[in-house]
Order: C-alpha cells, then sequence, then structure tokens
C-alpha cells in the first residue's frame, strides 16, 4: 500500500521514510544482536543501522555544520508492529483503572418494598434499588481494573530508536540546534516564538525539543505554547515523539541518542526483564 500524507493531528510515523518502499530509503546495514553469556538460546533480534545525516544551526538560524544521528531501528517488515506494540503499551499502562459503579445489592436504600403490589395502577416494584429506576444499581457497570501491560525493555528501547530514526530520516524532520540556554537572560515567550521562525519552526505545528538540560528562563519562555513539547532524556516518550511534526535537538541530545539507542550502544543486563509503568514498590 503506497503511503500518503498525514493530518497534522495524527501520528506521523506510518509516512515516515521508515516504511516507505525500498527505492526510497537510504542504505541500511542489517545486524543480529544476541545477548551473549545466556543460558537460553533464543532467536536473534534482527535490527537494521539508519543513517540521518542532520544540520546544526546557529541560534540565529545560520547553517554552522552537520551531525549524523546512527541509531538501531527494527526491520520494515516488523516496524510497525514493534511501535504500535510500544505505544499500546504506554497508553494501556497510564490507565488507572479506578472506574467503579455500584450493583443493586451494593446501592443505598430499598429495604422495603415501595408501595402496594396491587390497587395502585403502577407496575409492580419490589425495591427501589432495581437498575429500571434512577438512583438504581447499574447493570454490567465498569469495575477497578489493571490495564497494564508488560513489555521487554530491549523491545521498547528498540521501538523508541526506531520513531528516532523515522523522524530524523524523513526529510526536515528534524534539526540540531547550538546551546541556547544563557540565550534568554529572562522569561519571554516573544522571545522564543521569534527563535522558532528562525530555525524554519512554524509555532502552528508540533514540535518536540530534546535538551540534556533545561533552562528556567527556557522552559519559562517555552510553557505557554501548546504546540510545543519540551523534554528531557528523563521524560522522552514514544507518544511524543510520533505526534510531532519536528524534531528539534541540541548537540548534547543526540550524543545522548547515539550512545543510548545507536548501533554501538552497550546493552544493559537487564533489558530483557519485562517492565510496566507503575510497578509496585516496597
Amino acid at each position: 500500500m503506497a503511503s500518503s500524507a498525514t493530518a497534522p493531528n495524527s501520528l506521523s510515523f506510518f509516512s515516515s521514510s521508515l516504511f516507505l518502499s525500498s527505492s526510497h530509503q537510504i542504505p541500511k546495514t542489517y545486524i543480529s544482536v544476541s545477548k551473549l553469556g545466556s543460558g537460553r538460546v533464543s532467536k536473534p533480534l534482527s535490527v537494521s543501522s539508519q543513517l540521518a545525516t542532520l544540520p546544526i544551526l546557529s541560534f540565529e538560524g545560520e547553517k554552522v555544520g552537520e551531525t549524523y544521528l546512527d541509531l538501531k531501528a527494527a526491520p520494515e517488515d516488523t516496524a510497525r508492529a514493534v511501535v504500535h506494540r510500544a505505544i499500546v503499551t504506554d497508553l494501556n499502562n497510564k490507565r488507572r483503572g479506578t472506574a467503579s459503579t455500584l450493583t443493586r445489592g451494593e446501592v443505598r436504600g430499598g429495604g422495603i418494598k415501595p408501595y402496594s403490589q396491587k390497587k395502585t395502577g403502577h407496575a409492580r416494584r419490589g425495591s427501589q434499588r432495581t437498575p429500571l429506576r434512577p438512583g438504581g444499581g447499574v447493570v454490567f457497570g465498569p469495575r477497578p481494573k489493571d490495564w497494564s501491560i508488560k513489555i521487554n525493555r530491549k523491545e521498547k528501547k528498540l521501538a523508541i530508536s526506531t520513531a528516532l530514526s523515522s523522524v530524523a530520516s524523513a526529510e526536515g524532520g528534524a534539526i540540531v540546534v547550538e546551546e541556547f540556554g544563557e540565550k534568554f537572560e529572562k522569561p519571554k515567550t516573544k522571545d522564543f516564538l521569534a527563535a522558532m521562525q528562525r530555525w524554519g519552526l512554524d509555532p502552528k505545528e508540533k514540535a518536540m525539543f530534546l535538551m540534556i538540560d533545561v533552562d528556567e528562563n527556557v522552559a519559562k519562555s517555552s510553557r505557554n505554547i501548546g504546540t510545543l513539547r519540551m523534554l528531557t532524556p528523563r521524560t522522552l516518550n514514544l507518544f511524543d515523539i510520533l505526534n510531532a511534526d519536528k524534531l528539534v535537538l541540541t548537540p548534547a541530545a543526540v550524543e545522548f541518542l547515539n550512545a543510548r539507542y545507536g548501533v554501538d550502544a552497550v546493552e544493559e543486563e537487564d533489558d530483557d526483564e519485562d517492565e510496566t509503568e507503575g510497578s509496585e514498590e516496597a
């Protein structure tokens, strides 16, 4: 199926270059990653290397150099499934599952028969707690439920790197801006909007900024822009990556992504363990 243009208010990874036909993609190197020293024998995880060259812009909007993102990405035939599973897991794990209703056996009142069985002209009724009456019990209503889904950390990490490489490889999908935390002497949204226009960003389009440290003046200057998300490595998540039209990085953030999600990234020992958000703590 040919990919089509995606609306600005929809998740955009389906139309990125990662999911286009092979004639429109840059060369990729497929490798197999398997954990050494593990007792069990499992099928190696097949990933690809997605190399993207990004321009580096100064605070004034002039191009001063180039850098690259060399991130792991799921193969074309499994990329959709990996990213979809991770985003469904994130959204489900955000659900509190506390919605609850009362059945007719739990509703207060209704201990006596409201009126006589006969000679009233009304339908017979034995309790006010019947679901047919306002204030009565609820039939098949919601009850407290655990919606959490488990996902391997390595799989979730691959989904994030796949989404990042998809945005970075798209034309104009990502840029790198020199550190600008000290450029804002005081919080002012107007100055931040002017800087976005110098970088070629439309304030009406969704933009995601990834910075290692967010200066207080930068955070206060950007928090009133509804289409902007200011993230750090700690708050980086798959939904904001897919929901953004533009990705803005700093040089330090590029180094972090290459070290964390790159081809040469060192796998942690507990990456195979399942994780769920909001897990029980001692």
